[in-house]
């Protein structure tokens, strides 16, 4: 996918159409978003800008909005650039209220973790949007959880730092030397371990405090139990 992704206004600068031309196209489902900011605005990938010049060219043969959408629908518009997109690919911008929103991390939290080196959006609209792919929920999520898990942002960043370096290494594995790799996945398998460690002792300290907390609930409701009984006797006493 492009990572030329434009705002409304972005689109009506690179076609030289008026933005609300574009608007109306849009609510008459001729030009079809790839996805929205936080402010439900309409976000566009650069195929649009295709799609747009194929519906100027019939409005400036005389056919109106209605008359274009009929053709569109009969006939289609022709080497229209948004068919070779992926299915799965469409709609699935974020931007970091939506990021914050579904992951349950604040923007801010977020932010700082940019500012860290930690995650990197995927793109930037013209007008200034970061953007993330859906896998940066569940990343944000995992990086929530090392923080739980008592990591330091400096070492989470080298966690994150060698997740990229996998996917580097995966996907151009001769771009490194059979040295350089060996040393690189010894190092991660060394890190997973001591992830795998410092989660047993995680795990071992949450089932201590389960059971400490469920004895004590019990513990608290036999007492509010003894405590309601010793106030309904006293209560009894007072009406004798």
């Amino acid at each position: 996918m492009s990572n030329d992704i434009l705002s409304l206004q972005d689109l009506a600068r690179r076609t030289d159409l008026p933005a609300e031309r574009l608007a109306e196209w849009t609510r008459a489902k001729l030009l079809r978003p790839d996805g929205y900011t936080d402010a439900k605005a309409p976000l566009f990938a650069a195929p649009s800008l295709e799609r747009v010049a194929h519906i100027r060219r019939l409005a400036e043969l005389g056919y109106g909005t209605d008359e274009i959408l009929k053709i569109v629908k009969k006939v289609g518009l022709p080497q229209d650039g948004r068919d070779g997109m992926k299915a799965a690919d469409k709609g699935r911008f974020l931007t970091v209220g939506n990021l914050a929103e579904r992951s349950g991390v604040s923007p801010r939290t977020i932010k700082h973790w940019e500012d860290k080196g930690i995650i990197e959006p995927d793109m930037r609209t013209e007008g200034g949007f970061r953007l993330y792919s859906e896998s940066f929920v569940f990343l944000c999520q995992l990086i929530r959880d090392l923080q739980l898990f008592g990591y330091t942002l400096e070492e989470i960043k080298a966690v994150s730092d060698d997740v990229r370096m996998l996917v580097a290494i995966e996907a151009e594995p001769d771009a490194f030397s059979e040295a350089e790799v060996e040393k690189r996945l010894a190092a991660m398998l060394e890190a997973i371990q001591a992830l795998f460690d410092k989660m047993k002792l995680y795990e071992e300290g949450v089932e201590r405090w389960q059971d400490l907390l469920k004895k004590k609930r019990k513990d608290i409701l036999a007492l509010r139990a003894k405590n309601r009984k010793r106030a309904k006797a006293a209560k009894e006493s007072g009406d004798a």
